[in-house]
């Protein structure tokens, strides 16, 4: 097998990655990027390169602001392969993937893990059916394909990109029968105490609160505060039901999106064995990392969202900064100390609100937790809630232990979409912090591939 070699391996093609390859190849750095989509963008600016104006009007001046990134990225002189899965990381640089039905394999100088982030598990009753899906799913089909619903909608939960896909719809003039908020009152005075912060960011700010405005004027029924979700259903979703108030209400929907705000993606970062730690503030797994994002003593480097959920234009700006650091360490440049200072004052810049966002927006237990024992958590093995705390019961000390006890995380997924709640209700019944439970072990190959795929 030829194996490739490159200065830099850049692993995704969102803003992160696009961003550090343009600034690598500014430094003379040959630079590989990896992505499973077919054009760069990532989830973020998917299909931007394709989207029509109308399409861009309806998602938006952020999603916009994408073309440009992507137009940079594509005279940069960095090779981009799409359509490449990889499937194996190594601490020493050596990426495997396949590509056109073939595996093949780069090593890089330095690796940078860029691959996002993914949508928090929302897991209640009726979560399962057809016609429920998570509110990022809904928004990667009207990016890439310019699919909008044609029934009626309801949409549920908390976050900023749950008041951007609604807001989104109503410009694409798609009716939302209701639009069912999670944030809790109090969670609105602990925000306060980030107050501060919120204004030195008032851009976003702004932006949010016009997107509320917007969509209180939307004509869309509004409810705050909700709790003991349920969507209900006879083979697949007829509507949402919920308490508000005190009161039962249940809205009939033919789409329900559900969205609790999105986690790092840490697959690759997991399977090279680097440290992890519990975000108290984020409720998820960080990899461990320096200031510019390297792991340990590895060639590897993570930034952006799949470092910590810091937004578009911050992880724009840590791809930037990772590539720098990486030019500094390789000697290709004398003013690397001043443009690092100056990305660094930008960077504080977009991360004034977080602080404030992420108390806002803190999901409540009732919401990462489920209480029904019939709920199911492992999609792919159809394991429930009540069967991972009989696991507990049983003995099962962590998430590893429920693979032997009943195959939970060992579906085509691997864990992706169930290892934040396995983790959490098992720390829960065991009366112990998610730190102490600790996540899947997660091995090659990182995502599905076929034997004839890595024959030569």
């Amino acid at each position: 097998m030829t194996v490739e070699i490159a200065d830099l391996v850049i692993v995704g093609s969102g803003p992160t990655g696009m961003a550090a390859a343009c600034e690598a190849r500014s430094l003379g750095l040959s630079v590989l990027m990896l992505d499973e989509q077919a054009a760069v963008g990532g989830q973020i600016y998917r299909g931007i390169e394709v989207a029509s104006l109308p399409r861009t009007n309806i998602l938006g001046d952020d999603y916009a602001a994408g073309r440009e990134l992507a137009a940079n990225f594509r005279v940069s002189g960095a090779t981009h392969l799409g359509g490449a899965v990889v499937w194996n990381l190594s601490s020493d640089g050596t990426v495997d993937y396949v590509i056109n039905g073939k595996s093949r394999k780069v090593t890089g100088r330095f690796v940078l893990i860029a691959t996002g982030a993914m949508e928090r598990p929302f897991p209640i009753d009726g979560w399962t059916l057809p016609g429920v899906m998570g509110a990022g799913a809904a928004q990667i089909l009207l990016k890439s394909a310019g699919a909008i619903p044609t029934g009626s909608v309801v949409l549920a939960g908390c976050g900023p990109l749950l008041y951007l896909l609604a807001w989104q719809y109503f410009r694409a003039g798609i009716e939302i029968r209701a639009f069912v908020d999670t944030t809790s009152p109090s969670a609105y005075l602990r925000a306060t105490r980030h107050i501060g912060g919120a204004l030195r960011g008032w851009r976003d700010l702004v932006k949010g609160l016009k997107l509320r405005t917007a969509l209180r004027q939307s004509g869309a029924a509004w409810y705050t505060g909700c709790s003991n979700f349920s969507v209900q259903g006879n083979g697949r979703a007829e509507g949402l039901a919920f308490s508000h108030r005190g009161c039962a209400v249940r809205i009939p929907a033919s789409l329900v999106l559900l969205h609790q705000g999105v986690v790092p993606n840490t697959q690759l970062s997991w399977s090279i064995g680097a440290a992890h730690r519990w975000s108290p503030e984020q409720l998820c797994w960080e990899p461990v990392t320096d200031a510019w994002g390297r792991i340990g003593e590895a060639v590897i480097y993570v930034a952006g969202d799949s470092r910590a959920i810091v937004g578009a234009r911050a992880s724009a700006i840590q791809g930037r900064l990772t590539a720098l650091e990486i030019g500094k360490q390789l000697g290709v440049a004398s003013d690397i100390e001043r443009r690092l200072a100056v990305l660094q004052r930008e960077l504080r810049q977009h991360l004034h609100i977080r602080s404030f966002l992420d108390v806002l927006y803190r999901p409540l237990d009732e919401f990462r937790i489920p209480g029904r024992d019939d709920v199911i958590v492992c999609r792919c093995e159809e394991v429930t809630a009540g069967q991972i705390r009989e696991y507990v019961e049983l003995g099962c000390l962590g998430p590893n232990q429920t693979k032997a006890f009943g195959r939970c995380g060992m579906g085509l997924c691997q864990g992706r979409f169930c290892g934040l709640t396995v983790t959490e209700i098992i720390s829960s019944a065991r009366g112990v912090g998610p730190a102490d439970i600790g996540y899947y072990r997660v091995r090659p190959p990182i995502k599905p591939v076929l034997l004839s795929e890595l024959m030569e």
